[in-house]
């Protein structure tokens, strides 16, 4: 996708673009049970427009949505092109979207099948693969409930000193009993973390009933002494 200065108002051309990779990455995260009907968003900063999917794009799509469903709105939420409200966490989007505009311009909130089971016991997701150094331990954020405000001040607060992260490649929190938020420096970028955290949550869970996870734990030390200190 083209990029443009923060300020710059896109052309229709350049908006259909955005909106029909939307559509598309909608479809692939409910298929490969990176989320589900239940919810889930995705957005892109495009100059001084932000397209995001539109409300129950879920419950009532099951996730078939067209590029003509991703609404277009204003740095100030005025809805200018789509059908339907916007996302219950246009929150969370927005904040993220204007604050670490100059790092990323996608963020997607999933409800991904083997990382809820960390969002529903509150833990921390730590890298356990080499493709997730990158990303650290992704944290969890302290409650606040769906749709709000607050969520949207814990989810952004924790992004910052990971701007680098972000720009990179892209960086996430996790929700407590909700799901994951991801931040990334394009929509593919961002789209590739979230199934990478989710990936690396099946290992986790799977090493665990068959080693344990205190084994697992080991492993993930064993990995970053070996890699980390690797010369060729």
């Amino acid at each position: 996708m083209s990029t443009l200065p923060i300020d710059a108002t896109p052309s229709d051309a350049q908006l259909a673009e955005v909106r029909t990779r939307i559509a598309y990455f909608g479809r692939l995260l409910f298929d490969r049970q990176l989320t589900d009907a239940a919810g889930g968003n995705i957005s892109v900063r495009v100059g001084n427009r932000i397209c995001i999917t539109p409300r129950f794009a879920g419950q009532q799509k099951q996730w078939r949505i067209e590029p003509d469903d991703v609404i277009v709105a204003d740095l100030q939420r005025n809805i200018l092109q789509g059908a339907g409200a916007l996302s219950r966490e246009t929150h969370v989007h927005f904040t993220l979207l204007n604050t670490y505009h100059a790092h990323g311009s996608a963020v997607v909130h999933a409800h991904p099948r083997n990382l809820l089971v960390f969002a529903a016991l509150g833990r921390p997701l730590p890298p356990i693969l080499e493709a997730n150094r990158k990303f650290g331990v992704t944290p969890v954020v302290p409650f606040a409930p769906a749709h709000s405000e607050l969520l949207a001040q814990h989810i952004s607060g924790t992004m910052r000193g990971r701007e680098a992260m972000i720009a990179k490649h892209a960086a996430a929190a996790i929700a407590p009993w909700h799901g994951v938020f991801c931040i990334g420096k394009t929509l593919d970028a961002t789209f590739d973390a979230v199934e990478r955290f989710d990936n690396n949550a099946y290992i986790l869970l799977m090493g665990g009933q068959w080693a344990g996870a205190a084994a697992m734990d080991a492993a993930g030390h064993e990995m970053e002494r070996i890699i980390g200190s690797f010369e060729e």
